[in-house]
Protein backbone atom coordinates (compact mmCIF):
# COMPACT_ATOMS: atom_id res chain seq x y z
CA UNK A 1 0.00 0.00 0.00
CA UNK A 2 1.62 3.61 -0.57
CA UNK A 3 2.23 6.20 2.51
CA UNK A 4 -0.68 7.75 1.72
CA UNK A 5 -1.79 6.25 4.76
CA UNK A 6 1.42 6.35 6.77
CA UNK A 7 1.78 7.93 9.91
CA UNK A 8 1.70 12.14 8.95
CA UNK A 9 5.05 14.40 8.65
CA UNK A 10 6.41 15.35 11.79
CA UNK A 11 6.67 18.62 9.74
CA UNK A 12 4.02 20.41 7.76
CA UNK A 13 3.88 20.15 4.35
CA UNK A 14 5.02 23.96 3.59
CA UNK A 15 7.86 23.01 5.83
CA UNK A 16 8.94 20.08 3.98
CA UNK A 17 8.89 21.34 0.45
CA UNK A 18 10.59 24.88 1.67
CA UNK A 19 12.88 25.44 -1.28
CA UNK A 20 17.09 25.07 -0.95
CA UNK A 21 18.30 27.53 -3.60
CA UNK A 22 16.84 30.31 -5.76
CA UNK A 23 15.75 28.18 -8.49
CA UNK A 24 13.84 26.03 -6.71
CA UNK A 25 11.49 29.31 -5.85
CA UNK A 26 8.17 29.31 -7.43
CA UNK A 27 7.24 33.40 -7.86
CA UNK A 28 8.87 36.04 -7.32
CA UNK A 29 10.34 36.34 -11.25
CA UNK A 30 10.28 39.96 -11.22
CA UNK A 31 13.21 39.61 -8.66
CA UNK A 32 14.70 36.41 -9.14
CA UNK A 33 15.03 35.63 -13.00
CA UNK A 34 17.86 36.42 -14.87
CA UNK A 35 19.05 39.81 -14.45
CA UNK A 36 16.63 40.55 -12.33
CA UNK A 37 17.20 42.91 -8.68
CA UNK A 38 17.72 39.75 -6.40
CA UNK A 39 19.05 37.15 -9.03
CA UNK A 40 21.70 39.54 -9.07
CA UNK A 41 22.37 39.99 -4.89
CA UNK A 42 22.73 36.65 -5.20
CA UNK A 43 25.17 36.38 -7.75
CA UNK A 44 26.83 39.44 -6.66
CA UNK A 45 28.48 37.31 -3.50
CA UNK A 46 28.08 40.51 -1.33
CA UNK A 47 24.56 40.37 1.24
CA UNK A 48 23.08 43.51 2.34
CA UNK A 49 20.46 45.14 4.21
CA UNK A 50 16.63 44.49 2.71
CA UNK A 51 13.34 44.99 3.46
CA UNK A 52 11.03 42.02 1.81
CA UNK A 53 7.49 43.49 1.77
CA UNK A 54 4.80 41.57 0.51
CA UNK A 55 1.46 39.28 1.60
CA UNK A 56 1.13 36.28 3.69
CA UNK A 57 2.88 33.02 1.88
CA UNK A 58 4.79 34.27 -0.51
CA UNK A 59 8.35 33.58 0.44
CA UNK A 60 9.96 35.92 2.59
CA UNK A 61 10.95 33.66 5.36
CA UNK A 62 12.27 31.51 2.48
CA UNK A 63 14.59 33.85 0.75
CA UNK A 64 15.85 35.36 4.11
CA UNK A 65 16.72 31.56 4.83
CA UNK A 66 18.24 31.57 1.26
CA UNK A 67 20.34 34.37 1.35
CA UNK A 68 21.98 33.05 4.19
CA UNK A 69 22.58 29.46 3.16
CA UNK A 70 24.18 30.96 -0.58
CA UNK A 71 26.22 33.67 1.69
CA UNK A 72 27.33 31.28 4.23
CA UNK A 73 26.00 33.56 7.21
CA UNK A 74 24.64 32.18 10.58
CA UNK A 75 20.66 32.97 10.56
CA UNK A 76 19.39 34.44 13.55
CA UNK A 77 15.88 34.35 13.48
CA UNK A 78 13.39 36.83 15.50
CA UNK A 79 9.76 37.64 15.44
CA UNK A 80 8.37 41.22 15.95
CA UNK A 81 5.68 39.66 17.53
CA UNK A 82 7.30 38.05 20.70
CA UNK A 83 10.44 39.99 20.56
CA UNK A 84 11.36 43.36 22.61
CA UNK A 85 14.46 44.87 22.69
CA UNK A 86 16.25 42.02 25.12
CA UNK A 87 15.70 39.87 22.41
CA UNK A 88 17.53 41.90 20.26
CA UNK A 89 20.66 42.56 22.39
CA UNK A 90 21.08 38.67 22.92
CA UNK A 91 20.69 38.45 18.79
CA UNK A 92 23.93 40.66 18.66
CA UNK A 93 25.70 38.79 21.22
CA UNK A 94 25.39 35.72 19.84
CA UNK A 95 26.38 37.60 16.35
CA UNK A 96 29.65 39.06 17.97
CA UNK A 97 30.57 35.53 18.76
CA UNK A 98 29.94 34.66 15.45
CA UNK A 99 32.29 36.83 13.79
CA UNK A 100 35.02 35.68 16.49
CA UNK A 101 34.26 32.53 14.67
CA UNK A 102 34.71 33.82 11.45
CA UNK A 103 31.13 33.95 10.68
CA UNK A 104 28.79 36.59 9.29
CA UNK A 105 25.25 36.70 10.88
CA UNK A 106 22.04 37.24 8.95
CA UNK A 107 19.45 38.76 11.69
CA UNK A 108 15.92 38.37 9.83
CA UNK A 109 13.44 40.05 12.10
CA UNK A 110 9.80 38.99 10.84
CA UNK A 111 6.79 41.10 10.94
CA UNK A 112 9.63 43.82 11.76
CA UNK A 113 6.29 46.93 10.97
CA UNK A 114 5.44 45.29 14.51
CA UNK A 115 8.80 46.91 16.12
CA UNK A 116 8.15 50.21 17.84
CA UNK A 117 10.40 52.85 16.88
CA UNK A 118 12.38 52.06 20.07
CA UNK A 119 13.14 49.11 18.88
CA UNK A 120 13.79 49.68 15.47
CA UNK A 121 16.43 52.07 15.92
CA UNK A 122 18.11 49.36 18.29
CA UNK A 123 18.99 47.58 15.30
CA UNK A 124 20.54 50.43 13.60
CA UNK A 125 24.09 51.00 14.88
CA UNK A 126 24.56 47.11 14.82
CA UNK A 127 23.15 47.43 10.68
CA UNK A 128 25.50 50.35 10.33
CA UNK A 129 28.71 48.63 11.85
CA UNK A 130 28.43 45.63 9.75
CA UNK A 131 28.02 43.25 12.67
CA UNK A 132 24.52 42.04 11.25
CA UNK A 133 23.22 42.14 7.75
CA UNK A 134 19.73 42.86 8.49
CA UNK A 135 16.73 41.47 6.86
CA UNK A 136 12.98 42.64 7.39
CA UNK A 137 9.77 41.10 6.58
CA UNK A 138 6.84 42.77 6.70
CA UNK A 139 3.17 42.40 4.97
CA UNK A 140 2.63 46.39 5.84
CA UNK A 141 3.77 49.59 3.27
CA UNK A 142 7.28 50.02 4.90
CA UNK A 143 7.12 53.46 3.73
CA UNK A 144 4.58 54.10 7.27
CA UNK A 145 5.72 51.50 9.36
CA UNK A 146 9.61 51.08 9.34
CA UNK A 147 11.78 53.84 10.44
CA UNK A 148 13.22 56.42 7.70
CA UNK A 149 16.80 55.85 9.08
CA UNK A 150 16.72 52.21 9.66
CA UNK A 151 14.50 52.32 5.99
CA UNK A 152 17.42 54.44 4.16
CA UNK A 153 19.74 51.86 5.10
CA UNK A 154 18.17 48.72 3.56
CA UNK A 155 16.70 47.48 -0.08
CA UNK A 156 13.18 47.44 -0.52
CA UNK A 157 11.98 44.20 -2.14
CA UNK A 158 8.32 44.00 -3.20
CA UNK A 159 7.05 40.60 -3.58
CA UNK A 160 4.17 39.63 -4.95
CA UNK A 161 0.99 37.36 -4.66
CA UNK A 162 1.66 33.96 -6.70
CA UNK A 163 -0.46 33.60 -9.68
CA UNK A 164 -2.93 30.76 -10.70
CA UNK A 165 -0.35 29.69 -12.78
CA UNK A 166 2.18 29.50 -10.23
CA UNK A 167 -0.30 27.87 -7.76
CA UNK A 168 -0.62 25.22 -10.21
CA UNK A 169 3.20 24.59 -10.11
CA UNK A 170 3.49 24.29 -6.66
CA UNK A 171 0.65 21.44 -6.55
CA UNK A 172 2.54 19.67 -9.33
CA UNK A 173 5.55 19.65 -7.11
CA UNK A 174 3.84 19.15 -3.77
CA UNK A 175 1.92 16.03 -5.48
CA UNK A 176 5.37 14.80 -7.17
CA UNK A 177 7.81 15.08 -3.94
CA UNK A 178 5.08 14.19 -1.40
CA UNK A 179 1.35 13.50 -2.18
CA UNK A 180 2.19 11.30 -4.77
CA UNK A 181 -0.81 8.64 -4.35
CA UNK A 182 -3.75 11.82 -3.37
CA UNK A 183 -5.87 11.93 -7.29
CA UNK A 184 -6.31 15.17 -7.77
CA UNK A 185 -9.30 16.41 -10.42
CA UNK A 186 -9.28 19.08 -12.14
CA UNK A 187 -11.47 20.84 -10.58
CA UNK A 188 -10.28 20.01 -7.51
CA UNK A 189 -6.83 21.72 -8.56
CA UNK A 190 -9.05 24.39 -9.50
CA UNK A 191 -10.63 25.14 -6.22
CA UNK A 192 -7.41 24.77 -4.41
CA UNK A 193 -5.99 27.25 -6.01
CA UNK A 194 -9.42 30.05 -5.33
CA UNK A 195 -9.07 28.99 -1.93
CA UNK A 196 -4.98 29.79 -1.57
CA UNK A 197 -5.89 33.12 -2.91
CA UNK A 198 -1.94 33.95 -4.10
CA UNK A 199 -0.97 32.13 -0.87
CA UNK A 200 1.74 29.29 -0.90
CA UNK A 201 1.72 28.43 2.61
CA UNK A 202 -1.67 28.36 2.90
CA UNK A 203 -2.19 26.57 -0.49
CA UNK A 204 0.17 23.72 1.24
CA UNK A 205 -2.01 23.35 3.85
CA UNK A 206 -4.86 22.97 2.02
CA UNK A 207 -3.83 20.38 0.14
CA UNK A 208 -2.32 18.99 3.82
CA UNK A 209 -5.62 18.96 4.77
CA UNK A 210 -7.21 16.87 1.89
CA UNK A 211 -4.39 14.23 2.64
CA UNK A 212 -6.04 13.83 6.23
CA UNK A 213 -9.45 14.21 4.79
CA UNK A 214 -8.84 11.26 2.50
CA UNK A 215 -7.27 9.07 5.17
CA UNK A 216 -10.33 9.89 6.96
CA UNK A 217 -12.45 8.58 4.12
CA UNK A 218 -10.02 6.17 2.64
CA UNK A 219 -10.35 7.42 -0.74
CA UNK A 220 -7.49 8.86 -2.52
CA UNK A 221 -9.94 10.33 -4.89
CA UNK A 222 -9.89 14.33 -4.44
CA UNK A 223 -12.53 16.26 -6.77
CA UNK A 224 -14.26 19.47 -6.57
CA UNK A 225 -17.08 18.46 -4.29
CA UNK A 226 -14.51 16.31 -1.95
CA UNK A 227 -12.45 19.94 -1.77
CA UNK A 228 -15.93 21.85 -0.79
CA UNK A 229 -16.96 19.33 1.93
CA UNK A 230 -13.58 18.45 3.16
CA UNK A 231 -12.41 22.54 3.55
CA UNK A 232 -14.09 25.77 5.00
CA UNK A 233 -14.23 28.45 2.38
CA UNK A 234 -10.99 30.61 3.45
CA UNK A 235 -12.30 34.16 3.20
CA UNK A 236 -10.02 36.24 0.83
CA UNK A 237 -7.12 37.73 1.62
CA UNK A 238 -8.03 40.95 3.49
CA UNK A 239 -6.30 43.18 6.27
CA UNK A 240 -9.09 45.32 7.81
CA UNK A 241 -5.99 47.63 9.06
CA UNK A 242 -3.35 47.18 6.33
CA UNK A 243 -2.27 48.47 2.93
CA UNK A 244 -5.22 46.01 0.99
CA UNK A 245 -7.90 47.41 2.77
CA UNK A 246 -6.89 50.95 1.38
CA UNK A 247 -6.14 50.16 -1.99
CA UNK A 248 -9.41 48.20 -1.97
CA UNK A 249 -11.43 51.42 -0.91
CA UNK A 250 -9.47 53.40 -3.57
CA UNK A 251 -10.26 51.23 -6.16
CA UNK A 252 -13.83 50.95 -5.25
CA UNK A 253 -14.30 54.83 -5.05
CA UNK A 254 -11.62 55.41 -8.58
CA UNK A 255 -14.51 52.69 -9.82
CA UNK A 256 -17.56 55.28 -9.17
CA UNK A 257 -15.69 58.21 -10.14
CA UNK A 258 -14.73 56.98 -13.11
CA UNK A 259 -18.18 55.35 -14.12
CA UNK A 260 -17.74 51.68 -13.87
CA UNK A 261 -20.96 49.65 -12.36
CA UNK A 262 -19.28 46.59 -12.62
CA UNK A 263 -16.25 47.46 -11.37
CA UNK A 264 -17.04 49.20 -8.56
CA UNK A 265 -19.87 46.29 -7.70
CA UNK A 266 -16.52 44.10 -7.96
CA UNK A 267 -14.54 46.22 -5.40
CA UNK A 268 -17.74 46.33 -3.43
CA UNK A 269 -18.17 42.59 -3.36
CA UNK A 270 -13.99 42.23 -2.56
CA UNK A 271 -14.32 44.25 0.42
CA UNK A 272 -17.27 42.68 1.91
CA UNK A 273 -16.20 39.12 1.00
CA UNK A 274 -12.73 40.16 3.05
CA UNK A 275 -14.96 40.94 6.17
CA UNK A 276 -15.08 44.90 6.21
CA UNK A 277 -17.76 46.19 7.80
CA UNK A 278 -20.50 47.22 5.98
CA UNK A 279 -21.15 50.20 8.10
CA UNK A 280 -17.84 51.91 6.90
CA UNK A 281 -18.98 51.11 3.50
CA UNK A 282 -22.00 52.66 3.84
CA UNK A 283 -20.04 55.97 5.06
CA UNK A 284 -17.82 56.05 2.51
CA UNK A 285 -20.95 55.75 -0.03
CA UNK A 286 -22.68 58.62 0.93
CA UNK A 287 -19.00 60.26 1.10
CA UNK A 288 -18.42 59.51 -2.36
CA UNK A 289 -21.87 60.85 -3.39
CA UNK A 290 -21.04 63.98 -2.07
CA UNK A 291 -17.58 64.49 -3.36
CA UNK A 292 -17.82 62.97 -6.75
CA UNK A 293 -21.56 63.53 -7.70
CA UNK A 294 -22.52 66.50 -5.71
CA UNK A 295 -25.10 69.10 -7.18
CA UNK A 296 -24.75 66.95 -10.57
CA UNK A 297 -27.30 64.20 -9.29
CA UNK A 298 -28.77 65.59 -5.95
CA UNK A 299 -30.49 62.02 -6.09
CA UNK A 300 -27.74 60.45 -5.11
CA UNK A 301 -27.13 61.79 -2.15
CA UNK A 302 -30.69 61.16 -1.05
CA UNK A 303 -29.84 57.04 -2.17
CA UNK A 304 -26.71 57.17 -0.20
CA UNK A 305 -28.18 58.29 2.57
CA UNK A 306 -31.24 55.94 2.01
CA UNK A 307 -29.42 52.90 1.59
CA UNK A 308 -27.31 53.94 4.78
CA UNK A 309 -30.81 53.92 6.49
CA UNK A 310 -31.81 50.76 5.06
CA UNK A 311 -29.02 48.87 6.13
CA UNK A 312 -28.45 49.82 9.99
CA UNK A 313 -32.94 48.68 9.67
CA UNK A 314 -31.86 45.08 8.34
CA UNK A 315 -28.29 44.41 9.24
CA UNK A 316 -26.60 41.91 7.46
CA UNK A 317 -27.09 40.44 4.70
CA UNK A 318 -30.01 41.87 3.61
CA UNK A 319 -28.92 45.53 3.84
CA UNK A 320 -25.83 45.29 2.00
CA UNK A 321 -28.03 44.68 -1.22
CA UNK A 322 -28.86 48.34 -0.72
CA UNK A 323 -25.38 49.57 -0.75
CA UNK A 324 -24.60 47.66 -3.47
CA UNK A 325 -27.98 49.21 -5.58
CA UNK A 326 -26.54 52.75 -4.26
CA UNK A 327 -22.95 51.66 -5.61
CA UNK A 328 -24.15 51.09 -8.77
CA UNK A 329 -26.57 54.49 -9.01
CA UNK A 330 -23.14 56.32 -8.02
CA UNK A 331 -21.11 54.56 -10.65
CA UNK A 332 -23.92 55.64 -13.35
CA UNK A 333 -24.49 59.04 -12.27
CA UNK A 334 -23.27 62.12 -13.92
CA UNK A 335 -20.06 63.12 -12.03
CA UNK A 336 -18.95 66.49 -10.62
CA UNK A 337 -16.53 67.66 -7.68
CA UNK A 338 -17.05 70.66 -8.58
CA UNK A 339 -18.57 71.57 -5.48
CA UNK A 340 -15.65 70.06 -3.29
CA UNK A 341 -13.22 71.60 -5.18
CA UNK A 342 -15.33 74.64 -4.25
CA UNK A 343 -15.38 73.94 -0.79
CA UNK A 344 -11.58 73.11 -0.47
CA UNK A 345 -10.44 76.74 -2.22
CA UNK A 346 -12.78 78.28 0.29
CA UNK A 347 -11.47 76.43 3.49
CA UNK A 348 -8.09 77.18 2.19
CA UNK A 349 -8.34 80.85 1.64
CA UNK A 350 -10.33 81.38 4.92
CA UNK A 351 -7.02 79.45 7.08
CA UNK A 352 -4.66 82.20 5.19
CA UNK A 353 -6.77 84.97 5.42
CA UNK A 354 -7.35 87.55 7.96
CA UNK A 355 -10.80 87.89 9.83
CA UNK A 356 -12.76 90.52 8.22
CA UNK A 357 -15.81 92.11 9.37
CA UNK A 358 -18.93 91.48 8.22
CA UNK A 359 -20.81 94.13 5.63
CA UNK A 360 -22.52 96.09 7.46
CA UNK A 361 -25.60 95.92 5.10
CA UNK A 362 -25.35 92.42 5.68
CA UNK A 363 -25.24 92.65 9.73
CA UNK A 364 -28.30 91.66 12.03
CA UNK A 365 -30.29 93.92 13.41
CA UNK A 366 -32.62 93.24 16.15
CA UNK A 367 -32.19 96.18 18.84
CA UNK A 368 -32.29 99.80 18.32
CA UNK A 369 -29.10 100.43 18.95
CA UNK A 370 -27.84 98.61 16.20
CA UNK A 371 -30.38 99.99 13.79
CA UNK A 372 -29.03 103.39 14.64
CA UNK A 373 -25.26 101.85 14.04
CA UNK A 374 -26.53 101.35 10.42
CA UNK A 375 -26.75 97.60 10.54
CA UNK A 376 -28.64 96.31 7.85
CA UNK A 377 -29.59 99.74 6.43
CA UNK A 378 -29.32 99.89 2.52
CA UNK A 379 -30.37 95.55 2.07
CA UNK A 380 -31.91 94.87 -0.21
CA UNK A 381 -34.09 91.81 -0.21
CA UNK A 382 -34.20 89.54 -2.93
CA UNK A 383 -37.13 88.07 -3.02
CA UNK A 384 -38.32 91.79 -3.56
CA UNK A 385 -36.23 92.22 -6.81
CA UNK A 386 -36.20 90.87 -10.17
CA UNK A 387 -35.82 87.44 -11.05
CA UNK A 388 -35.32 87.50 -7.03
CA UNK A 389 -31.82 88.56 -6.89
CA UNK A 390 -30.60 91.76 -5.92
CA UNK A 391 -27.88 92.18 -8.73
CA UNK A 392 -24.95 93.59 -7.99
CA UNK A 393 -25.10 93.49 -4.71
CA UNK A 394 -21.75 92.97 -2.51
CA UNK A 395 -21.93 89.99 0.26
CA UNK A 396 -18.12 89.51 0.93
CA UNK A 397 -16.65 91.26 3.27
CA UNK A 398 -14.81 94.54 1.59
CA UNK A 399 -11.65 94.04 -0.08
CA UNK A 400 -12.54 90.20 -1.49
CA UNK A 401 -12.74 89.85 -5.02
CA UNK A 402 -15.16 87.47 -6.34
CA UNK A 403 -12.74 84.65 -6.03
CA UNK A 404 -15.20 81.89 -8.82
CA UNK A 405 -14.42 78.67 -6.38
CA UNK A 406 -17.65 76.94 -7.93
CA UNK A 407 -17.56 76.35 -11.44
CA UNK A 408 -20.53 73.97 -12.30
CA UNK A 409 -19.65 71.51 -15.02
CA UNK A 410 -21.96 70.48 -17.46
CA UNK A 411 -23.29 67.42 -16.37
CA UNK A 412 -26.39 66.53 -14.83
CA UNK A 413 -28.32 69.14 -13.01
CA UNK A 414 -25.18 71.54 -12.55
CA UNK A 415 -25.51 72.05 -16.14
CA UNK A 416 -28.62 73.56 -15.37
CA UNK A 417 -27.02 75.58 -12.30
CA UNK A 418 -24.50 76.94 -14.75
CA UNK A 419 -27.30 78.09 -17.00
CA UNK A 420 -28.46 80.24 -14.17
CA UNK A 421 -25.52 81.34 -12.35
CA UNK A 422 -24.55 82.55 -16.07
CA UNK A 423 -27.96 84.55 -15.98
CA UNK A 424 -27.43 86.38 -12.85
CA UNK A 425 -24.12 87.04 -13.41
CA UNK A 426 -25.21 88.96 -16.60
CA UNK A 427 -27.73 90.64 -14.11
CA UNK A 428 -24.63 92.20 -11.85
CA UNK A 429 -22.91 92.97 -15.33
CA UNK A 430 -26.10 95.58 -16.15
CA UNK A 431 -26.38 96.48 -12.97
CA UNK A 432 -22.54 97.69 -12.91
CA UNK A 433 -23.07 99.44 -16.06
CA UNK A 434 -25.83 101.64 -14.63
Amino acid sequence: MSDLFSAPPSAPLAELLRPQNISEVIGQSHLLGPGKPLRLAFESGRPHSMILWGPPGVGKTTLARLTATAFACEFIALSAVFSGVKDIRAAMEQAELNLQLGKPTILFVDEIHRFNKSQQDALLPYAESGLITLIGATTENPSFEVNSALLSRAQVYVLQALSPAELRQLIARAHSEALSDLDLAEDAIEQLITYADGDARRLLNLLQQCQTAAQATGSIAVDGEFIRNALSSAMRRFDKGGDQFYDQISALHKSVRGSHPDAALYWFCRMLDGGVDARYLARRIVRMAWEDIGLADPRALQISNDAATTFERLGSPEGELALAQAVLYLAAAPKSNAGYLAYKQAMAFVKQDRSREVPVHLRNAPTKLMKELGYGHAYRYAHDEPHAYAAGEQYFPDGIVEPGWYQPVERGLESKIAEKLAFLRELDRKAGQK
